[in-house]
């Protein structure tokens, strides 16, 4: 720190850097894979002083001329870390060396507001009244920082001491890496594996982030013994004695920390214990100094300068001095903001050593200090501190305040799981603080509601459920009822979106408890039509609508108005009348944006795109889904209807064919972690695409998954009935005819299949079909009863209704090829190919038995043609199966290979490419990514063999490629 200890010499540790090149060299590996447009990770576990840090350095030193090199460590003060500290940290490394308003101009427009939830430099926060959804925003504001960055070089962001990250850090680690495709940025994640108990909360993160693609885990072993010479060597600038290198080998274990604390004295008697080994170097400290580092050690593992001198009292000239031994000692390590205790043990041991009484004194100076000011503060979140230095002060009224503040500020930067453990402090100090209520603004009620939201923002149902049951112990529903509804209100929500059955429940009982007309009413009458709509009662949600659009009217709440009238679009589309369901949904945007609730405007066109998708216009549905994703993105709600709006673009996309481009969204949307209700709908569209390409390994998990989520709460009729389907198709698809049957008598017993039309047929056909495959009359004769009184409303039910009978004459023993063609028009007015050439498959068959095998032979080479472009290996056997039967050519088996390997998608891209358009205009006419665009671009340059865009538009006009 200049100014403060010129003319120090930190003590030099080992100039040698032995033992650790496999582990570079998958580094420098890493760092290679992301330049060539692969992203990844690498995780380094390692006890207590074994090397990590040592290590990170030395890599960076060889690689930051070519890389962008950006440091953040996780901090902690006693159990409590600091919220994002490593990205902040990050973030003010950026703006020192860059400034604010370069970094602020790579983000998009007013994305830079998101990132003052970090660094006061950004502005002013932008204001949210969703934090789930802005802190979402957060985290994909960080994703486009790193991104931008790496485009101009190779970003490597290093985030030390992950063991210590709290649970927003965790949260962002994992969006992260999940999220990134397709650039040059690297991250180096340090932990201390020792650390990482059961309980641990980063062990199941660090075990989620191995499974992703591009992470490595490198857990650094201790050092050999001749490794150990070799760092002595270093050491003492001579080669060390055998004996030397015996006694230190022997005492340290290999550890590089303890092999620097015994080098120096190996002969001298040291306890066995770490303690005693990695206090070594602090003995032969003044006890003076050795005093001051224990007084230090209660500010954390870092402090500051100012805030140490304010709290001892001393000048900068005496405590620079009583602080110079340490860092000559290198027990500390000074920068520019302050010192750090070389290795936490180091500050473990110091802590310890405190007496209870020096303990608490300690912690109320630190306090007092930070108090009268929060800039000598070397964190983020200098509120947090004082709130941990009050609590262990044993001051409760202070505690409480300063827990108060610490959850506010928490709160505004979408810490929500540490506004939770703030909020939690708040609620253990409330009966020791009599004037509790005045101090916060808030009743006890209060709080615990408050610390229900936060639990639920954060992902803690159980938590906030108890909060919620504690809430309603106080509160008498006869003193008020409106309070104890919209508590009720906040249980639903929390069961609801963790799966717990009853949520319906709390909300009818919320509705009667206001029963006279309110604001409050129309609150939970809003969410108790959208359930009851979505079970499948819409004679029980109708009237509620009704109501609760006459009550938003009343006391102009459009936020209640467009939540019901999406409800109401629900409804009428669920009968058929999507021309009514449009306009109702065009109002309920209207009235959304007249307040501007994103939240209804982004459900409203969620539910245009499923209305689309209902009524055959797929491609329509495709953008529609395409605009909402945009939408979302930009709003920060990629997470919720951001993921709604993933599951009905795959499956428009599942529909129209192009199932690459599906799995792409389902991954994307998948790597968000989305509820498991909303992941649910991910899961069936990705079982339809492994099934009808023959990936058998791929259904059984998640089957097995599907079933455990309909198998808790209350699931809505469009998730158990789609999984009744799917059960069938499986068992089909596996040839298991007695399986598919089984599986569609369970269907036709357990579940009313007439109620949803579009639900129910396919499961009627999917049945039908496994009664064609193992006879079954009396299942048949089920089946064709519910059909004949089962609607269908539009061209897709209708179409699923003309191939229902064509399968049901198949199951009689009869191919009725009449039945068939209409089939196969109903699927090609739709332009949805894998029904058409099942629909072919089956005229073609016909077709034979009648003797007409030219016409055999054209509706066979264009199922084929159709399968092969979907890779539909099942039914593609299935059609080489009925050729060879009927002893039919089909031109050697390769009808519908695209030229030079291109795939659909790919000749798309060349189209446009050959047309002079840029990888964005590409991505935004074909509704991909930028990214994605570019990999397609890369993958038709080499299968063209050429270098350049130019050359494959040229050889596409050559070739005719385009036409």
């Amino acid at each position: 720190m200049r100014g403060i200890l010129d003319g120090v010499r930190a003590h030099e540790v080992s100039p040698a850097f032995v033992g650790r090149q496999p582990e570079i060299a998958v580094l420098t590996d890493a760092l290679r894979r992301a330049e060539a447009g692969t992203p990844g990770a690498v995780l380094i576990g390692g006890e207590a002083g074994g090397g990590k840090t040592r290590l990170v350095g030395e890599f960076v030193d060889r690689v930051r001329r070519e890389a962008l090199v950006l440091t953040g460590a996780c901090l902690q003060l006693s159990t409590v870390g600091f919220p994002y500290a490593p990205f902040t940290a990050a973030l003010r490394q950026l703006v020192r060396e860059a400034g604010a308003a370069e970094i602020a101009a790579l983000m998009p427009r007013d994305g830079a507001r998101d990132l003052a939830r970090l660094l006061p430099e950004f502005g002013e926060p932008a204001a949210d009244p969703d934090p789930d959804s802005a802190r979402v925003r957060l985290f994909e504001q960080m994703l486009v920082l790193l991104e931008r960055l790496a485009d101009r070089r190779p970003l490597v962001l290093i985030v030390e001491d992950a063991h210590w990250a709290d649970r927003s850090t965790r949260d962002l680690l994992t969006f992260l890496l999940r999220n990134l495709r397709h650039t040059a940025v690297l991250l180096v994640i340090t932990f201390r594996s020792d650390e990482l108990h059961r309980s641990h909360p980063m062990r199941p993160v660090i075990a989620e982030l191995e499974r992703i693609e591009g992470v490595v885990r490198l857990d650094l072993p201790h050092l050999t013994r001749t490794e150990t010479a070799g760092q002595l060597a270093g050491i003492l600038g001579r080669e060390p004695e055998p004996k030397v290198v015996d006694a230190v080998y022997e005492r340290s274990a290999g550890i590089p920390l303890l092999v620097e604390a015994t080098a120096d004295s190996p002969d001298c008697g040291m306890s066995e214990s770490v303690r005693d080994l990695v206090l070594v170097g602090v003995d032969r400290l003044p006890e003076e100094t050795q005093d001051l580092l224990r007084l230090a050690s209660t500010a954390g593992v870092r402090f500051g300068h100012a805030l140490l001198a304010a709290v001892t009292g001393l000048d900068d000239g005496a405590l620079s001095s009583l602080l110079r031994p340490a860092v000559d000692g290198n027990v500390l390590v000074a920068d520019e903001r302050g010192y750090a205790f070389r290795h936490a043990l180091i500050w473990e041991a110091l802590h310890d050593e405190l007496l209870p009484g020096e303990h608490s004194r300690a912690h109320q100076r630190f306090a007092e200090a930070l108090e009268a000011d929060p800039a000598r503060s070397v964190g983020d979140r200098p509120t947090v501190e004082i709130a941990m230095h009050w609590a262990n002060a044993h001051d409760p009224e202070r505690a409480l305040w300063a827990a108060w503040q610490a959850s506010r500020e928490a709160e505004a930067a979408f810490a929500y799981a540490e506004q939770l453990q703030m909020l939690e402090r708040v609620l253990e100090l409330w009966e020791r603080v009599s004037d509790a209520a005045e101090r916060t603004g808030l009743d006890h009620v209060g709080v615990l509601r408050k610390a229900a939201q936060a639990a639920d923002a954060s992902g803690e149902p159980e938590r906030g459920l108890a909060f919620v049951r504690a809430a309603l112990a106080e509160v008498d529903e006869e003193g008020d009822p409106e309070q104890v509804a919209l508590i009720l209100q906040r249980r639903a929500r929390l069961k609801r979106d963790r799966g717990h059955a009853g949520g319906l429940d709390d909300l009818w009982r919320a509705e009667r408890l206001v029963s006279e007309p309110s604001p409050a009413r129309a609150s939970v009458l809003a969410p108790l039509g959208r359930i009851l709509m979505l079970l499948g009662r819409g004679d029980d949600a109708r009237p509620i609508i009704e109501e609760t659009l006459e009550l938003a009217d009343r006391f102009a709440d459009d936020c209640a108005a467009a939540d019901a009238l999406n409800n109401l679009a629900i409804a009428e589309a669920h009968q058929g009348r999507f021309a009514e369901a449009t306009d109702t949904l065009r109002k309920a945007t209207a009235r959304a944006e007249r307040v501007g609730d994103d939240d209804a405007r982004l459900r409203s066109l969620v539910n245009v795109s499923d209305a689309l998708q209902a009524q055959g216009r797929s491609e329509d549905a495709v953008a529609a889904a395409q605009r909402a994703l945009t939408m979302a993105e930009s709003l920060g709600r990629a997470r919720t209807h951001g993921v709604f709006a993933a599951g009905n673009l795959a499956e428009s996309q599942l529909s129209l064919g192009r199932w690459d481009d599906a799995i792409e969204t389902l991954e994307r949307a998948e790597e968000l972690s989305p509820v498991p209700g909303l992941r649910g709908q991910l899961l069936l569209s990705r079982a339809r695409i492994a099934i009808a390409r023959g990936d058998g390994d791929v259904v059984p998990p998640i089957v097995t998954e599907l079933t455990s989520l309909c198998a808790v709460g209350d699931p809505y009729p469009q998730q158990v009935l789609p999984l009744a389907g799917l059960l069938i198709e499986w068992r089909l698809a596996e040839g298991d005819g007695p399986g598919a049957v089984a599986a569609a008598e369970r269907a036709v017993t357990e579940h009313e299949l007439d109620g949803d039309p579009r639900h129910s047929w396919p499961i009627l056909l999917a049945g039908i079909r496994a009664c064609a495959l193992h006879p079954a009359d009396t299942l048949a004769a089920r089946l064709r009863e519910i059909a004949a009184t089962t609607p269908a409303h539009g061209p897709v039910t209708a179409a699923q209704r003309t191939t229902f009978e064509a399968e049901s004459a198949r199951a009689a023993g009869v191919l009725d090829r009449t039945a068939w063609t209409a089939a196969v028009a109903a699927w090609d007015a739709l332009g949805w190919p894998y029904p058409l050439a099942e629909a072919l498959l089956r005229t073609a068959e016909a077709a034979v038995a009648e003797g007409d095998r030219d016409e055999a032979s054209t509706l066979l080479c264009r199922a084929a043609d159709l399968a092969d472009r979907l890779k539909a290996r099942p039914l593609r056997a299935d059609i080489d199966q009925v050729a060879r039967r009927a002893r039919l050519r089909l031109d050697g088996g390769t009808a519908g290979q695209a030229p030079l390997g291109l795939t659909p998608r790919e000749q798309e891209v060349l189209r446009l490419l050959a047309e002079g358009r840029s990888n964005r205009e590409i991505a935004e006419e074909l509704f991909i990514s930028a990214k994605t665009a570019s990999v397609h671009v890369s993958n038709i340059l080499a299968k063209l063999n050429v270098p350049t865009r130019g050359a494959a538009a040229a050889a596409a006009h050559r070739l005719r490629l385009t036409e």
